[in-house]
């Protein structure tokens, strides 16, 4: 018999539910929420809420926005003809903290898995093609993730888009700043050696 209140009990299991979160974290949210002044409880519900009720897709990108079409999408002074490809909206944020680079996102929310049963036609590929068809695009920059998936659904974009003349460009993979060989793995150490440049 559990001697948990049941609000609390099921505010704990739905925490859990979280990515990242598992069952000692979600007590310790449970219980900081209800040392929380009820302002910032309310505050917290009202932005979940905000979230879950005012977010949208961009129609152009398929970023997630409050407004369509989105901020990034709107702006004059990036260079539209430049296109980076993301697996999901989250990868941006990175990118952009570089601050390196000025072009434009677009989101396939997923990558090509056969084994998961996703095929391309489950993600956002065609609208990316229809992006690509008014001439506009000079470039489009492939930045999934450097695994089985992410490749596979780069090797098809490629194979989609260089027939219509666009420079097509993976980001560069290898050892991250700060590494040491020894640590590094092979696939890793050998894409450094593929990639490496004259200085």
């Amino acid at each position: 018999m559990s001697f948990v209140a049941e609000p609390v009990a099921r505010a704990i299991e739905e925490f859990n539910k979280l990515p990242g979160i598992g069952p000692k974290s979600a007590q310790r949210l449970t219980y900081h929420l209800l040392r929380s002044s009820d302002e910032e409880a309310k505050a917290l519900t009202e932005a979940i809420l905000a979230l879950k009720e005012k977010i949208r897709l961009c129609s152009v990108c398929f970023n997630i926005t409050d407004r369509d079409p989105c901020l990034i999408c709107q702006d004059k002074e990036r260079d539209h003809s430049k296109i980076c490809v993301v697996e999901k909206p989250s990868d941006i944020l990175p990118l952009e903290r570089t601050e390196r680079y000025r072009g434009v996102y677009h989101v396939l929310h997923g990558s090509i898995s056969p084994a998961q049963g996703i095929g391309a036609e489950k993600l956002k590929v065609k609208e990316l093609l229809s992006r690509c068809q008014d001439g506009s695009v000079a470039e489009v920059i492939v930045a999934t993730n450097p695994n089985v998936e992410g490749e596979t659904t780069a090797m098809y974009i490629r194979r989609a888009i260089q027939p219509l003349g666009i420079r097509v460009s993976r980001l560069a993979r290898g050892l991250p700043f700060g590494a040491e060989l020894e640590y590094a793995d092979d696939v890793t150490l050998g894409q450094a050696l593929d990639q490496r440049q004259q200085f």
